[in-house]
């Protein structure tokens, strides 16, 4: 009895993991540096959370309508470019059979054989074989623009909540230190969880991630000294 063998992919996480990690790094990120940059600047406790909750709404809308828009234009691409291949197809189906049939002789297919495939590929579905074959469209990868906002938000929200949820309880007196310790470590796993997922080496993700973030709430940091020494 033959043994079914199913080999395990991520490139079906690619949409949803990019979305995922991109908006908690920038929620993470982007909040505790604000909160650094504000505490720096001798704001008090009250302030300071005012400041990380403000960020936390406008990071989220602003990733949501930023991925809406990049993943639409991307959708709206790809509907264009489907349209127009639809159209080749009712026009000169014969031609679309030669070239989808050349296609797969480039990749290496006897002619005869690339033949026989692109007939019998274009009779179960045309469309389906010419937007996967010649233009790289295929439903794993295409765009879901609701989904990418939507995920956007979420995983920034997410983000953004951890250093928060340190200024929440921790003393003014102590926020700084806190809040970017903790921030680092939560990119530091974030950075090494995202590298698991899509199958990169961990420790390079986490100190990626990691040194970026450092720079991020150093630079905030310093120019809220800097404004709050001139106050």
């Amino acid at each position: 009895m033959p043994v079914r063998h199913r080999e395990r992919h991520r490139t079906d996480r690619i949409g949803w993991l990019r979305a995922a990690v991109l908006g908690a790094n920038d929620g993470i990120v982007s909040t505790a540096s604000l909160v650094l940059g504000v505490a720096a600047a001798n704001a008090s406790h009250s302030s300071v959370m005012v400041a990380g909750i403000a960020g936390l709404v406008a990071g989220a809308m602003s990733m949501a309508a930023g991925e809406y828009v990049s993943v639409r234009s991307q959708a709206d691409s790809e509907k264009a470019a489907l349209d127009l291949e639809r159209a080749e197809i009712e026009a000169d189906n014969h031609a679309e059979h030669r070239e989808l049939t050349a296609i797969y002789v480039n990749r290496g297919l006897d002619p005869a054989l690339a033949k026989q495939v692109a007939e019998q590929l274009m009779a179960h579905d045309a469309l389906g074989a010419h937007a996967r074959d010649e233009l790289g469209i295929s439903e794993t990868l295409s765009a879901r623009p609701i989904q990418a906002a939507l995920t956007s938000a979420a995983s920034f929200a997410v983000g953004a909540a951890m250093p928060l949820s340190v200024v929440a309880i921790v003393a003014e007196s102590s926020l700084i230190p806190f809040v970017s310790g903790t921030s680092l470590v939560f990119l530091a796993i974030l950075g090494a969880l995202a590298a698991r997922v899509g199958g990169a080496p961990m420790t390079a993700g986490a100190m990626r991630v990691t040194f970026w973030g450092a720079l991020a709430m150093a630079l905030t940091a310093g120019v809220g000294t800097l404004f709050g020494a001139t106050a």
